[in-house]
């Protein structure tokens, strides 16, 4: 029911398009840019074996991309997911040489959104219709690739300072 004139024509209802679906991305970057992105497959959840492959992959990754920097260790950072804190990713984590970085258990001051560039990606990519789920991730990629390695740098930068006034304030919040 809706009130509306008598006399008054009723609304035009608008056919909605199906558009292509969420993405769970999974994206790993340093300083000089993306590492590896990976879209995890529609009908699964991240769980403990999947993430592990994923550093599997990551690791040969780095060997591969990241020759000389690779010597002295990967600090690595992720949130406190379940499967980032479970006990085989912490023991593959150790197996594969990544120092883990212990991360806030909760934190609205160092969420990634403050880190990284993803509410900027949102923004743009929300706006636009995906007919499919090839066409999503190929905007997606193309906008990754659009970035500059500073933009990674400087994220990380952000980090640290966001980090430093955290510490300071004994956990209050910055903002």
């Amino acid at each position: 029911m809706e009130w509306r004139h008598s006399g008054s024509s009723r609304p035009k209802k608008f056919r909605v398009q199906k558009s292509a679906g969420k993405f769970l991305t999974s994206i790993f970057w340093d300083q000089d840019g993306i590492l590896l992105i990976d879209y995890l497959p529609k009908g699964q959840t991240i769980n403990v074996e999947y993430y592990s492959s994923l550093l599997v992959q990551l690791k040969d990754i780095l060997t591969e991309k990241r020759r000389g920097k690779f010597t002295r260790g990967v600090l690595f950072l992720h949130d406190n997911a379940p499967a980032h804190r479970a006990l085989a990713t912490q023991k593959k984590l150790a197996y594969l040489g990544f120092q883990c970085l212990d991360h806030p258990p909760y934190s609205p001051d160092l969420t990634r959104r403050t880190t990284t560039c993803s509410l900027e990606r949102k923004k743009q990519l929300k706006v636009r219709h995906f007919s499919s789920d090839a066409e999503f991730i190929s905007a997606a990629e193309t906008w990754l690739d659009g970035k500059r390695s500073e933009n990674f740098l400087s994220g990380l930068q952000k980090l640290e300072q966001r980090t430093k006034k955290c510490i300071e304030l004994c956990g209050e919040y910055v903002e």
